[in-house]
């Protein structure tokens, strides 16, 4: 199992990042994306914690960490911005909070990240047709999200996606132990989505293909 959405206590998260990723080890993950909320506030500081960490940890774990982060209800203007300043400060994953179904998230929020060429745009639930074929040509990830009230609109995210030909994933947007995927509950999160076992298959070969190129095995070698 790989999961590209996680928080810890640098932001929401009720565990810290060691503990998430043994956590996450611990039930069989293969990659694991730490990817805190983040603004113009806390980005430096967050992203060079996250960073840190990975770089020091690494090498005693078998789990692959991804240091990332989520920008989390930026203004539209100033997600450009952002995205540039995180991956120079190391950031290697990418995520920008979706206009989702349960938060007033701003609109035009989904479109200025796909133009900025964010990595993923998470729990999308609220996305246009023309935005999911924007997102198909920029290579932009939309995310099937396991968290309850955000997974609401993966249903409409997995129909577009399908139509358009747009990558998908699946996280978990862990915020608590209680939040980390077990297969069982990764399988009922995909086909209650409206996946098929093929498509699942694909998500899960996208998924391995993007941890590679965004931290390749020779990384914190």
């Amino acid at each position: 199992m790989i999961d590209l959405h996680t928080h810890t206590f640098l932001s929401d998260g009720e565990i810290g990042p060691a503990e998430l990723v043994r956590r996450a080890e611990h039930a069989g993950y293969r990659a694991i994306g730490i990817t805190d909320h983040a603004d113009a506030s806390n980005l430096d500081d967050l992203i060079s914690a996250v960073v840190q960490f990975a770089r020091e940890t690494q090498h005693f774990v078998k789990i692959r960490i991804i240091p990332g982060v989520e920008l989390t209800h930026v203004p539209p203007g100033q997600i450009s911005g952002l995205v540039r300043r995180a991956r120079q400060l190391g950031a290697r994953l990418v995520l920008l909070h979706g206009e989702s179904v349960c938060e007033p998230v701003a609109l035009g929020t989904n479109r200025a990240g796909i133009e900025a060429g964010i990595d993923v745009l998470a729990h999308p639930g609220i996305i246009s047709e023309e935005e999911v074929r924007l997102a198909a040509a920029n290579g932009v990830h939309l995310e099937i999200s396991a968290r309850f009230s955000h997974g609401l609109g993966n249903g409409r995210v997995v129909s577009l996606a399908r139509e358009a030909g747009a990558a998908l994933v699946l996280n978990s947007d862990a915020h608590s132990p209680t939040d980390i995927l077990t297969p069982n509950w990764r399988e009922k999160v995909a086909f209650g989505s409206g996946l098929t076992a093929d498509e699942m298959e694909r998500i899960n070969k996208t998924m391995i293909s993007l941890v590679e190129k965004l931290v390749p095995s020779t990384f914190f070698a």
